[in-house]
C-alpha cells in the first residue's frame, strides 16, 4: 500500500496541536511534543519516532493505584485522553473501539488493552468513570487523578490537554486532543496513531495487527 510521509506541520496541524472541546469550538496548544509519521491510505499513522510509555501512576475505577507501564507491560495497549461528559468525540470513539473489539477472537479480545484517561479528574471520579466505560466495555481501563499529572502524560504523547472551564452558559467544556495511541505488545511503544475521525470499519481492519504488533 502506498505511504505519503507527513511533516511535522502538516500532522501537527491536523491532530496533536488541535484540542477538541467535545461539542464546541477547537483551539491550538503549543506545549505538546510535534509527530511525524507516514499516513497510509487508512486511518492509521504509522509514526516514525514512537513515543515511550508514559511513567503514570493513577487511580483506576475500582479508587486503587494503577501503573501504566507496569500493567500494560508486554500488551497491545490504546490510549485515549478524553472525559465522560463529553457529548460527542469521546463516547463515539470509545464505542468504536468497543464495536471493533468485539470482532476480534476471544483470545485477542483479553490480550487488547483499552485505556481512558480522564481530562476532568474533578467530575471524573473512580465511580463515576467505571459505571460510564461499563456501558462501552467492562474490561476498559479507566484512570483519573491529579489533573497536572495527567496533563503532563498527554504531552509526552503528542497530545494537548487544558484543565476543564465552565462556558458563559454554564456548561464545563474540557479542552482535549482527541487521538489514540496504540502500543505495541512487542517494544511497549506507541507507534501507531489515530484521529477522531477513525471509524469502526478503521478499527476493525486494524486491531488484528495492532494486537500482533505489526503495522497496519
Amino acid at each position: 500500500m502506498r505511504t505519503t510521509r507527513v511533516t511535522v506541520a502538516a500532522l501537527a496541524a491536523a491532530a496533536a496541536l488541535t484540542l477538541t472541546a467535545c461539542g464546541g469550538e477547537t483551539a491550538k496548544s503549543s506545549s505538546v511534543k510535534q509527530i511525524s509519521g507516514q499516513a497510509k491510505a487508512g486511518a492509521a499513522t504509522v509514526l516514525d519516532r514512537p513515543f515511550s510509555k508514559p511513567d503514570l501512576v493513577l487511580t483506576d475505577t475500582t479508587g486503587k493505584p494503577w501503573n501504566l507501564r507496569e500493567q500494560t507491560k508486554g500488551k497491545p495497549t490504546l490510549i485515549y485522553f478524553g472525559y465522560t461528559n463529553c457529548p460527542d468525540v469521546c463516547p463515539l470513539t470509545m464505542s468504536n473501539i468497543a464495536v471493533a473489539k468485539k470482532a476480534l477472537p476471544k483470545a485477542d479480545q483479553e490480550k487488547l488493552q483499552v485505556v481512558f484517561v480522564t481530562t476532568d479528574p474533578e467530575r471524573d471520579t473512580p465511580e463515576s468513570l467505571g459505571a460510564w466505560l461499563r456501558s462501552q466495555d467492562t474490561a476498559f481501563t479507566g484512570l483519573t487523578g491529579d489533573f497536572a499529572t495527567i496533563q503532563a502524560a498527554a504531552r509526552s504523547l503528542g497530545i494537548g490537554i487544558e484543565a476543564a472551564k465552565k462556558e458563559a452558559n454554564g456548561d464545563v467544556v474540557s479542552m482535549h486532543g482527541a487521538q489514540v495511541i496504540a502500543f505495541s505488545p512487542k517494544t511497549d511503544e506507541g507507534y501507531v496513531l489515530y484521529g477522531e475521525s477513525t471509524s469502526v470499519e478503521d478499527y476493525t481492519k486494524d486491531l488484528p495487527k495492532i494486537v500482533k504488533g505489526e503495522n497496519p
